[in-house]
């Protein structure tokens, strides 16, 4: 079994340095971390090399004392400086292929936002997948178009590794997400942006929990 199946993918909670409202990115996850989050991803668009390496120094200290899943966004050599537990790529960034000989047997996930997308990534090496935006987000300016509940199903039909759903997931469509059959739910401002975000994460992950127990 793939250590991807062994993780709880259930709520996966991404920083972002534009919402942090003036905390820094371990205050930020340290709060989700305590209101449920279950894998967490360091993605700092505006930040230094130096700059980045030390906040997910900072993290992978954090997670390592809390046992939660450290994932990188984007940059494979901070990933690889700070040991974190994996990496994730999108359709712009290096090739999936690519990506896997790197980072050796850490984690690899990948964006897609169609089933041919998810295909190509599942066939290149990747561990999970990050598929959206199920709704409109305001939190990547340069989004795809949303892809709807009705595409997320289908590609979760055809795909079998984990898959999280994301994009403008939260407390009022966080459900409905779930029933589509995925692994977990991935969110940024819903959680990030919260003035109490380790309510925001409790909220989420007891109603991800709900769905999942049903399923089962």
């Amino acid at each position: 079994m793939s250590v991807a199946r062994t993780i709880d993918w259930r709520l996966y909670v991404v920083t972002d340095d534009v919402l942090l409202q003036g905390r820094s990115h371990r205050e930020v996850l340290e709060a989700a971390i305590a209101g449920g989050a279950t894998v967490v991803q360091y993605r700092a668009k505006h930040a230094s090399t130096r700059q980045m390496v030390a906040e997910a120094q900072a993290l992978r200290d954090l997670t390592r004392r809390t046992g939660i899943p450290f994932i990188v966004n984007d940059r494979l050599d901070v990933a690889l400086a700070v040991d974190a537990d994996g990496v994730h790529v999108g359709q712009d960034d290096m090739p999936v292929a690519l990506a896997r000989r790197l980072i050796g047997d850490k984690l690899l996930g990948v964006s897609a936002h169609s089933l041919h997308q998810a295909t190509k990534a599942v066939q290149d090496g990747a561990d999970y997948l990050g598929v959206g935006p199920i709704f409109a987000t305001a939190t990547k300016p340069d989004a795809e178009p949303p892809i709807g509940l009705g595409e997320l199903r289908r590609i979760r039909q055809h795909i079998s590794i984990p898959i999280v759903a994301i994009g403008g997931i939260n407390q009022a469509n966080a459900a409905d997400v779930m029933r589509a059959g995925v692994d977990g739910i991935a969110v940024v401002s819903a959680v990030v942006a919260a003035d109490d975000v380790t309510a925001a994460a409790r909220q989420l992950r007891a109603l991800v929990s709900v769905v999942q127990e049903k399923a089962l």
